[in-house]
């Protein structure tokens, strides 16, 4: 009997999934079959919302066709920077309107964007920026408008950069939780956390440099947009000036304290829309779906390959993850592709893997004999981020790109005295050899496989250091000198000669051109967003979904738990990987 209650369950679940499976594909052809091209209209307002999260290539929703036409596409950093550009051109754009709402991209990603804006700025269109209240990140992106206003009682967060680090080994000690760590680099802080309580002398030393050179370049594009001298700048954050709105006003960070519907009122001046019409507002991503960017034209073309997150081995269907099998075989097509005549890899990712890196690296070097590679840096080219950089013909990088960190590091953990002393737990058995069970997290490590995992350590930095030395052409003793673990901004990258040049993707594009000897060319993206977009969506959605749940549970405490998650995926694996991740 009960046989049949679950047959017939399972049954009538098979059911209704294929009726709703029937109704969606209804819809979605209905949507198709009487849908129209959208068009842009004259005298348009492009809407730029700084809270908009851009990952380095587009994310299509599959099931778009159920949804608004401004809301299936997400465009990708470089794709919102190209329709800037294009707006700037487009004689139905008559200008960009930035709504601050936070700024969750990094550092370079916003100053690609914030380029952007100042190009277009060029065309003689206006660019406005409202918020009502806007943090440090989202005003440097504002401080590319024209005119920038603050809501009267709003606020303007101008107090300067902070960093901390949270520190678990306290925690580890009290739980009976004993970390074996093994690295190489005396700034290779990736693992202070599971051993000191706080800050190494080194890590501070290397953390004050480059957060004074991110905030440094801050200040900068600030005070030349606003007129202001730097150091009247840091005086204001120093002295915790700006607390109030009429505090930005008289210290002219803002042109002028006004409400939504007072800006709206000048927006509808500028672009002589009558008092009671409506301003013809267009989304980025209506703009998206409206325009068609040209890929270039040519016989030649030139391959964009995106790399993000973090770098792991063997394949991953993941979006945002660099998975080495995928990425060879994405390498290896655009190789043997001989219309492809330059290869550009925009890296943003702050390294994993040591031996994911190194195969990447391998795919690379062999494509560079072939054809130029060029490497445009995004938020992050760091460790294993650098380990597959460092070949390239030419390196790009924004000055507040984080970069550098050559080292290693590998982390076994010893649980034997948590699950004996806190779960009652021991372990016993049997094996064939002395090493069969190296890696065991129910006993501790022997002095003598401490130095075999260390020996593997040491091998790894050196093999690191010779594709450097071998890539950038630098003496090895300049190279031990400069890595050690060590993270740099883009500016003391360039000056260290890590990278070549500074800029985003345009310039690495216009580099690779010329190494190419291309005068004209078609610009061709890889990896290709459309591939098992359903399936990859469908396992994203799960993920985000749980990742959601999580962060609403624990609040604040969301960073602490995935630092927590992530040293748990190190074991037992030799990693190139910075520290953290640094925002606004």
């Amino acid at each position: 009997m009960r046989f049949f209650k679950v047959f017939l369950a399972a049954f009538l679940a098979f059911v209704a999934f294929a009726g709703i499976c029937i109704i969606v594909l209804m819809v979605i052809i209905g949507k198709a079959l009487t849908s129209e091209k959208v068009t842009i209209n004259p005298n348009g307002v492009l809407v730029l919302e700084t809270g908009q999260s851009y990952k380095e290539q587009k994310v299509v929703n599959p099931l778009s066709a159920l949804m608004p036409d401004d809301e299936g596409e997400v465009p990708g950093l470089f794709q919102a920077v190209r329709l800037i550009e294009n707006a700037a051109n487009d004689d139905n754009i008559k200008g960009i309107y930035l709504k601050v709402n936070g700024n969750p991209s990094g550092f370079a990603s916003t100053e690609e964007l914030r380029n952007a804006l100042l190009r277009f700025r060029k065309s003689g269109k206006f660019v406005y920026a409202y918020g009502e209240v806007m943090g440090q990140g989202a005003y440097y992106l504002a401080s590319a408008a024209d005119k920038i206003y603050l809501n009267p009682k709003g606020g303007l967060d101008f107090t300067g950069f902070s960093t901390q680090i949270p520190f678990l080994k306290g925690a580890l000690d009290k739980l009976e939780i004993k970390p074996e760590i093994f690295y190489c680099g005396k700034f290779k802080s990736a693992t202070e956390p599971l051993r000191e309580t706080q800050m190494t002398e080194a890590n501070r030393i290397q953390t004050t440099q480059f957060l004074g050179e991110l905030y440094g370049t801050f200040l900068q594009g600030v005070g030349k947009a606003r007129n202001i001298d730097t150091a009247a700048l840091h005086g204001y954050a120093n002295e915790n000036l700006i607390q109030e709105p009429d505090d930005a006003l008289k210290y002219k960070l803002v042109d002028g304290l006004k409400y939504d519907d007072e800006v709206t009122a000048e927006l509808k001046s500028k672009t002589a829309t009558k008092a009671d019409g409506d301003i013809n507002f267009v989304t980025l991503g209506k703009y998206n779906v409206g325009t068609e960017l040209s890929s270039g034209t040519g016989e030649g073309k030139i391959a964009l390959i995106y790399a993000q997150g973090d770098i792991i081995d063997g394949e991953s269907d993941k979006d945002n993850t660099i998975a080495s099998a995928n990425y060879i075989s994405e390498i290896r097509k655009v190789r043997e592709d001989k219309n492809v005549k330059a290869i550009v890899f925009r890296v943003n990712s702050g390294g994993g893997s040591a031996l994911a890196s190194e195969v990447i690296w391998r795919e690379l070097s062999l494509a560079k004999k072939v054809k130029p590679v060029v490497v445009s840096m995004g938020d992050y080219a760091a460790s294993g981020g650098y380990y597959i950089s460092c070949m390239a013909d030419s390196i790009f990088a924004e000055p507040n790109t984080l970069t550098g960190s050559i080292g290693v590091f590998g982390v076994m953990f010893n649980l034997q005295d948590f699950f004996k002393n806190k779960l009652g737990v021991t372990f016993d058995g049997v094996k064939t050899a002395q090493y069969a069970d190296l890696g065991s997290v129910g006993r501790p490590l022997t002095e003598g496989e401490k130095r075999f995992i260390q020996n593997g350590v040491d091998s790894t930095y050196a093999s690191f250091k010779s594709r450097v030395v071998a890539g950038r052409k630098l003496d090895p003793a300049v190279v031990d000198s400069i890595a050690q673990g060590r993270v740099w901004s883009g500016v003391e990258a360039k000056k260290l000669g890590l990278v070549d040049r500074i800029g985003g993707v345009n310039e690495a594009l216009a580099c690779a051109a010329r190494l190419a000897k291309l005068s004209e060319y078609r610009l061709r993206e890889y990896p290709e967003a459309g591939k098992n977009k359903i399936a990859r969506f469908l396992k994203g959605l799960g993920a985000e979904t749980s990742a959601n749940m999580v962060k609403k549970e624990l609040g604040a405490n969301y960073e602490l738990y995935q630092q927590l998650k992530d040293v748990q995926q190190m074991h037992g694996q030799i990693q190139a990987r910075i520290p953290f991740k640094y925002s606004f």
